[in-house]
């Protein structure tokens, strides 16, 4: 399957200049494992004093790729390692026999790298219920391996799309005790994203030297506001991966309080988290919900999440159609604390209703004027606490169903 040439219009201008992370190195190949005529599988080895952490999808049906990284992520060595990604093919509901892709997989990896196969780590996306064809991956392990180098993270970017329109990627640059530390992460997602933990599938490499604990609280802690915070149509995806990995080699030691560390990651995981979002199947839209005034927190999110993810709202979006109705509605149906005659919403700057009723200055076409851009802001204070929180989604438009309609043919 080749390409499809559409780019989404709220992709960025270009792929970032990702900064080399001492210690990590990448390669891509074509396997034909669904796709012809592109790069489909990544291999990325880390060398030997690596810590890696790691989120999954909580999903009931997951894949036996995410539930062999979830049995191996607590693993502590030495040795270094190695993820490996193949795109077209999910490998998930496929009982026993993805078990033994995985394993075959891991141990072809494991022999040719010299790593033991508790520190190869594997990730499938596509198609779900087909048997992976793990034999045109095994093939290409080696070619892979003699392909590696750090400056390959853009072609490990493009390998692992499926949908997706665009490859993404994000980086950050800071000092630490007088010594440069580097962060750079890619991603890959466009459709299924609703996160219940992480999103899609994700790899981000630093150089900075991080104990394992550190690392995983820190990835489970940034998570919440990142990824666990964008829609694109309310379907959390059976492979969602998400893996962080410290190579040490800037030897900048950082620690869970490392404030200026945990912002930069957090800036990546952010940028990252909006571009899968940017990148929503058919959108043409990028939404930033924000709601003030909940009772909690935990209220504001499910209020936040009930707007992102009504379909009512996303078309309206799609429509450029300033329907804060359909706001009220979502507000609603949420089940969190509400009080209809404490509504307040605005569209932008613009504000629509207060308390729980039209603004009297409300002029609709100002309203109208800001539904045509492509980065639309809905504000909803609910007027009963201090709880908020701001999730990000995309519209809803004819273009979701053609992708998906056609998506296994």
């Amino acid at each position: 399957m080749a390409r499809i040439e559409y780019v989404s219009p709220l992709a960025p201008e270009r792929f970032p200049e990702l900064p080399v992370v001492a210690g990590a190195r990448f390669a891509s190949v074509a396997a034909g494992v669904k796709y012809t005529g592109r790069a489909d599988v990544m291999l990325a080895v880390l060398d030997p004093g690596t810590t890696v952490a790691g989120v999954f999808t909580r999903s009931a049906t997951r894949s036996a790729n995410v539930l062999d990284c979830q049995k191996k992520i607590a693993c502590h060595g030495d040795e270094g390692a190695a993820i490996i990604v193949n795109s077209g093919n999910s490998n998930a509901f496929t009982g026993r026999a993805g078990e033994q892709s995985v394993a075959a997989i891991c141990e072809e990896v494991a022999r040719v790298t010299g790593l033991p196969a508790e520190r190869v780590f594997t990730s499938s996306t596509g198609v779900i219920g087909e048997r992976l064809p793990h034999d045109r991956i095994t093939a290409k392990v080696s070619e892979l391996h003699d392909g590696l180098s750090e400056q390959a993270l853009r072609g490990a970017a493009d390998a692992i799309m499926t949908t997706d329109t665009f490859a993404k990627g994000a980086s950050a640059k800071l000092r630490i005790d007088g010594k440069d530390v580097n962060i750079a992460g890619i991603a890959k997602g466009s459709g299924m994203i609703a996160p219940d933990m992480a999103t899609m599938l994700v790899y981000i490499f630093t150089d900075a030297k991080v104990s394992r604990p550190d690392l995983q609280a820190m990835l489970s802690d940034l998570t919440g506001p990142t990824f666990n915070s964008i829609t694109v149509d309310s379907d959390t995806s059976t492979s969602d991966t998400l893996l962080l990995c410290a190579t040490g080699k800037s030897d900048a030691e950082v620690s869970v309080d490392d404030a200026a560390f945990r912002d930069a990651l957090q800036r990546v995981m952010l940028d990252l988290a909006h571009q899968v979002v940017r990148d929503g199947e058919g959108a043409t839209k990028f939404v930033e919900v924000q709601v003030t005034g909940a009772a909690n927190d935990s209220d504001a999110r499910t209020h936040a999440m009930a707007i992102a993810n009504s379909p009512l709202v996303k078309t309206a979006v799609a429509g450029e159609d300033p329907n804060w109705g359909r706001v009220v509605m979502a507000v609603g149906k949420s089940g969190a604390a509400a009080d209809r005659d404490a509504l307040s919403i605005s569209f932008g700057d613009v504000l629509v209703a207060k308390d729980g009723w039209v603004s009297p200055d409300y002029v609709e076409a100002d309203a109208a004027a800001h539904m045509k851009g492509e980065e639309i802001v809905i504000k909803v204070d609910i007027g009963l606490g201090g709880g908020q929180s701001t999730v990000w989604t995309c519209d809803l438009t004819h273009g979701y169903i053609s992708i998906n309609a056609d998506y296994r043919s």
